[in-house]
């Protein structure tokens, strides 16, 4: 009998940083701080944005469409950005964090004043983490939270959006839809009819996507999730640029090896640790 507890558990986040890079997965999804006993996690200022902005928006989903702009957006975000000010976002600098701050606070007013599918009905997937087995027989579970599903009332199905806050557009060979058509269709009644991204940074509008093939996207996504099963068991992470690391795991092998600042814990009591003002803009680059 599969076993939740023993399970290998999969989403787009960790089965992205795992095709980037194994180290880099090792050491946000498995290592633990010896001393502290917690996972660890780098902030940085785009995480910071992404999150703020994510957090005011996704909200919305539980509220009835008549509701949902009854509090200034703008507010929420102001309130939002507090767990991100200073430190806390990665920010190194006071004209660094206006600079994002003031980032997220456009996207947030290009929704109040083209809400598009946000003002009509949306379905919200009733479990606090959407998850299913994925494979019983490997001992999977892929689970991940969909930004916003819109309601189709004329063909009772849903409409898969992903809020994006990021300059650059996602890679077609993602496998962020797939994965999301997976948990749509598997943890809710209604079918997926349309995907689409929305852009906040730089479009009023969505960005239509072909949704995925059901079949094609099981096959790729249960292929990662065994090379990431394989990978735990047999405890084998390396970076594929070798001892010297990647973009996405020197950033981490910095805390590690103590040489990032800690800040404080997250809501899930991760120890969360920053670059100095150097190390983030070799590492991110610089916004202009």
């Amino acid at each position: 009998m599969p076993d939740k507890f023993t399970a290998t558990w999969v989403s787009h986040t960790s089965i992205s940083d795992f095709l980037r890079c194994p180290r880099a997965y090792y050491l946000k999804n498995v290592y633990r701080d010896p001393v502290s006993k917690h996972k660890i996690k780098l902030m940085g200022p785009a995480l910071a944005l992404g999150s703020a902005v994510h957090e005011v928006l996704e909200a919305l989903s539980v509220l009835p469409k008549h509701s949902r702009f009854s509090e200034s957006l703008m507010d929420k975000f102001e309130k939002s950005w507090t767990k991100f000010t200073g430190k806390k976002g990665g920010f190194t600098s006071d004209e660094t964090e206006y600079k994002y701050k003031t980032r997220g606070q456009e996207m947030i007013r290009r929704v109040m004043n083209n809400p598009g599918p946000i003002s009509g009905l949306a379905v919200k997937i009733q479990m606090d983490l959407p998850q299913f087995w994925l494979s019983e027989e490997d001992n999977i579970i892929l689970c991940g939270k969909v930004d916003w599903l819109e309601y189709l009332p004329e063909s009772d199905s849903v409409h898969i959006i992903d809020f994006k806050t990021g300059r650059s557009e996602e890679d077609p060979e993602s496998l962020q839809l797939p994965i999301y058509r997976l948990l749509v269709e598997r943890c809710q009644k209604r079918q997926a009819s349309r995907a689409s991204y929305w852009y906040l940074d730089s479009s009023d509008e969505l960005t239509p996507k072909e949704l995925p093939d059901l079949e094609t996207a099981y096959k790729k996504i249960l292929d990662a999730a065994r090379q990431v099963k394989l990978a735990r068991q047999l405890q084998r992470f390396k970076c594929p640029e070798g001892d010297k690391g990647c973009q996405s795991c020197r950033g981490m092998e910095a805390v590690v090896n103590k040489q990032a600042e800690f800040v404080g814990n997250d809501e899930y009591n991760a120890d969360v640790y920053i670059l100095s003002k150097q190390e983030q803009e070799n590492r991110d680059g610089l916004i202009l």
